[in-house]
């Protein structure tokens, strides 16, 4: 019999795990406020606002359930509606029923630490966010660490892939970020994201057990100058402007993913190298073998 899944704020990495769950034999059932980009992915679409009063109980009993919503703007308002306060009504609502899920996952993010010094962080490491965005997230996480129903936290790092290319953009204007003082870029490509949910998914519904927290980042903390000098050059561009890092404002620090890879979980980009060659031979800028 197959296994329901189902996926609040199915968007881009939603869509990539729901493909692959598909892949494995679930029934995968997406939902988001406009769902029409799900057709033609095999994905159920359902139309549904999680913050609407009464909306959650029209969401199908699952075995799993995923909530990787996200907030429609930067401010605190839209980040208390999309993270805490959406989490703690659906596990509010799949409480009380008679099906209840094996598991639900949370994604939430690596903008939960407050080190900026290049500090290596794992799940242990300190938590105290000084912006809005962390604060929310990290009550979030411990409504679902807190709450009865079996919950895991899955903490990304800045997730790049086709369609986020923001620092791609920069390097080709020439622009790059200072050597110095280096700032630590923690990165992890969207399909890892998926397959790293999906990698967790298989165990939880195989009956191993799991811990309440990962932390999600590729194998390798890196300076940014590094990564936008090693994107430069692919590229065949020429640094023509020093910019002021945009991790400054976030926090430098290496994120340590010892206990996801502990789980068995292999990374299809084990570094930024493989990840931005992928991408950059997708837009046809190098080819694969060259990368």
């Amino acid at each position: 019999m197959k296994k329901t899944s189902l996926i609040l704020g199915c968007g881009d990495i939603g869509t990539t795990l729901g493909q692959q769950l598909i892949e494995a034999g679930h029934r995968v059932i997406g939902v988001r406020r406009h769902p029409q980009s799900l057709k033609g992915h095999g994905i159920e679409p359902l139309a549904l606002d999680i913050n609407a009063e009464g909306a959650l109980a029209a969401l199908p009993d699952a075995d799993i359930v995923v909530y990787v919503a996200s907030a429609d703007h930067f401010e605190e308002s839209a980040y208390r509606a999309a993270y805490p306060d959406g989490l703690k009504a659906v596990l509010a609502e799949f409480s009380h029923r008679a099906h209840s899920p094996a598991r639900v996952f949370f994604v939430s993010s690596t903008s939960v630490y407050p080190q900026q010094d290049g500090e290596r962080v794992d799940e242990a490491a300190e938590t105290q966010p000084t912006g809005f965005s962390g604060q929310l997230m990290l009550e979030a996480e411990r409504a679902l660490i807190e709450h009865p129903l079996p919950g895991t936290v899955v903490r990304f790092s800045g997730i790049y892939g086709p369609g986020r290319d923001r620092l791609i953009r920069q390097v080709r204007e020439g622009r790059i970020a200072a050597a110095t003082p280096p700032m630590y870029s923690n990165r992890i490509h969207r399909d890892d994201c998926a397959g790293v949910l999906a990698h967790l998914i298989e165990l939880a519904l195989g009956g191993e057990s799991l811990d309440d927290l990962y932390l999600a980042s590729d194998c390798e903390p890196v300076p940014l100058h590094e990564v936008m000098t090693w994107l430069a050059k692919r590229l065949k561009v020429e640094s023509v402007e020093t910019i002021q890092s945009p991790l400054r404002r976030r926090s430098s620090k290496r994120c340590d993913n010892t206990r996801l890879c502990e789980t068995g979980y292999r990374f299809r980009y084990p570094t930024f190298r493989e990840g931005y060659a992928q991408v950059l031979a997708s837009e046809g800028r190098i080819e694969p073998e060259k990368a």
